[in-house]
Order: structure tokens, then sequence, then C-alpha cells
């Protein structure tokens, strides 16, 4: 199987697995205990924790605190939920985990539209009133990367909070600078699945959603785990070393990718990107039918979250495709262990599955 789908998902780095490792331990080791207990055993648990939180923290800026969650979802609901502000704003484009969780916190949320190239305005209007204002830093279907620290200040001035989703960012790109909150997910940067992280710059005051045992200073109840904790902070430093290595893989497959589908058309801008992501579309392709051929490659249609869904994507449609040009694209993600190779065999196969449909 060539894996090209690392917007959904990352493989985990194998120093993340390492790191992991202790932390799973049967009964004659310490890495089974609690680490919210006061003994030997459960400082020591506790102590990887804060050594896995700093290595976290190394993603953010200065100035503010990391809590862990179960993931980026847990971690947005907290933020816009916990916020307790009540008129909110949205980009057109945002996942499901911030545009689901608005509409329940404020039925009207209004949505920042986003031009053909899949970008908001930086100098978008923030209607009167609007206490939080989120827009995401790279989109998860087209890989788009949005002006956040212009839009933070917008939204600042405006008197509203900023949030961003910088799930698709975190580790790859430069952190926003300017945000209030800014919610990541480790199997999205080489980590496990299962944990995320809210980073809360100092002097935002959040209410819990989860009560219990006040954990996480209070805003988070639940026992950690070690090893989640572990793998997060080996994979978030590993990204850090290595950035400029991997960005410039990155490059290398991107040209090549876009070599390789020339002539379909791309979806997003080419110049404000994630170059890990190729989202592209070929007049009359029956996508369903390109995946059911091409066995050997993982890639998809679109969000993982909405797999299935047999509806035509909310972000495509955003940049003005009709629903019908929404269901002939394709998503291609690439990274840090993606072999040109790899990338070379999986666009033959599904090169090879739309000509057999007439459409290439």
């Amino acid at each position: 199987m060539i894996y090209l789908d690392y917007q959904a998902s990352t493989p985990l780095a194998p120093e993340a697995r390492t790191a992991m490792l202790p932390w799973l331990a049967g009964p004659d080791a310490p890495g089974f205990a609690n680490p919210h207990s006061p003994h030997r055993w459960g400082r020591a648990a506790a102590a990887a924790v804060e050594v896995a939180r700093a290595q976290v923290a190394g993603l953010f800026p200065a100035g503010g605190r990391v809590i862990f969650t179960s993931g980026a979802t847990e971690a947005l609901n907290l933020a816009i939920i916990g916020s307790g502000r009540k008129r909110l704003a949205v980009s057109a484009i945002e996942h499901a985990a911030v545009l689901d969780t608005a509409r329940f916190v404020d039925p009207d949320v209004a949505l920042l539209p986003v031009d053909g190239e899949g970008l908001v305005d930086p100098a978008v209007a923030v209607p009167q009133g609007t206490g939080l204002v989120a827009v995401m830093q790279v989109n998860n279907e087209i890989g788009t990367v949005q002006p956040v620290d212009a839009l933070a200040a917008r939204a600042q001035a405006a008197g509203a909070l900023f949030l961003c989703d910088a799930v698709q960012g975190a580790g790859k790109i430069a952190v926003p600078q300017g945000a209030d909150m800014i919610a990541v997910s480790a199997h999205k940067l080489y980590g496990p699945k299962g944990i995320g992280a809210l980073w809360v710059r100092d002097g935002i005051d959040l209410q819990p959603l989860i009560h219990g045992g006040g954990q996480e200073g209070g805003l988070r109840s639940g026992t950690l785990s070690p090893a989640l904790c572990a793998g997060f902070g080996a994979a978030a430093a590993l990204c850090t070393s290595l950035g400029a290595s991997d960005a410039q893989h990155v490059e290398k497959l991107w040209n090549l990718a876009r070599g390789l589908f020339e002539g379909w058309m791309l979806n997003g801008s080419a110049e404000a990107r994630w170059r890990g992501n190729l989202n592209v579309r070929l007049a009359g392709l029956d996508v369903s039918r390109v995946l059911s051929e091409c066995r050997s490659v993982a890639f998809s249609a679109g969000s993982a979250c909405a797999s299935g869904s047999g509806r035509p994507s909310h972000v495509l449609r955003a940049l003005g495709l009709s629903d019908r040009d929404s269901k002939t694209a394709i998503r291609l993600g690439f990274g840090r262990y993606t072999g040109e190779q790899e990338l070379e065999q999986a666009a033959a196969a599904i090169l090879a599955a739309a000509r057999s449909q007439g459409v290439w």
C-alpha cells in the first residue's frame, strides 16, 4: 500500500513510538502508574508528562500554556464553548469540529467568505458584536494557508478573541503569533492518535467542559496517558529539529506531483499553500471508481471526517465550484516518509484509472 493520505493522519514517527514504550510497561515497571498519584512511580509518570508538555509548548509562541486534550476536536470545543462568547464568526471552509461547534453555540454564526483561491480576505469585515473569530491556519482539504496573523489582529481590534485550528500546519510551518488560542492534534504531526492540545494565551480565561478531578489546571479533568503525552512530545520535538529538511522534501514531492498531474485543475491557491497537499480535479471523473480501482493507493476525495457522506465538499463549494465539479476532485497528501518512487507509482495507477473512464 502506498500511503498518500497525510491530511487524514500522518505515520507514527519511530522516535515517538520509542518514547512511548517505557510508559506502556507491565506491572514490574513504573510506566503504568497514574501521573496524578503522589508516590514515586506516579511522580515519575508526572515528570514525563511535564517533559512532553514543554516539548509541545515549543510549537507555540511564548506567553501561553498548553492544555492536553483527547485531540483537536476536544481542544476546539474547549476553546469555543469554554470561552463563553456567544456571537461567533468563522471561515466558510473550517473543519466540522469548528463549524458544528460554532453552530451549537451560535445558530446564526457568521461565515467569513473565501475567494476562488480558498483564502479569506485579511481585510474581511468582522460583524459588530462578534465575541470570537475562528480561522484555520491550513485547510485540511485544499491546503490553503490563511493570513491568520492579519485576521487575528482584525478580530482583536473588533474586541473578539481569535482561535486558530493549526492541526494541519503545526510542526510544518511557522506558528501563528497573534492568536489567542491554538488547537493541534498529535497524529497530524507524526505522533499518536488520542491526544491533542489547546494552547491558551496568558490572560485568557476558559470554563471547563469536563468536570471531575481538576486536572490540567482545572480545565480538563481526567487521567492523562503518559505514553500518549510522551509520544506527542517526541513528535513535536522532532518536527522542530527536522522542520527545514521536511519542508525541502515536501517541496520536491510537490513539484514532482504537479508534473505528474499536469493538465488537472488545482483546487486552491498554488502559492499560499502547504505543499504537502495536492487537491486536483478532472472534468467528468468518477472519483468513486478511481478509489475502487486503485486499491493499492491510500488517498481520498476530501476530508476523512466526511468520507462516505455523499455530500459535495463544503470547502470546494465555498470556492465557487458546482456540486458536479466538486465531486470530481481527489486529494493526495504526502510528507516525511513519502518516497518519490512511491508517488510516481501511485500517480500512474490513478492516471490509468482516469484513462479507463475516457476522461484523461
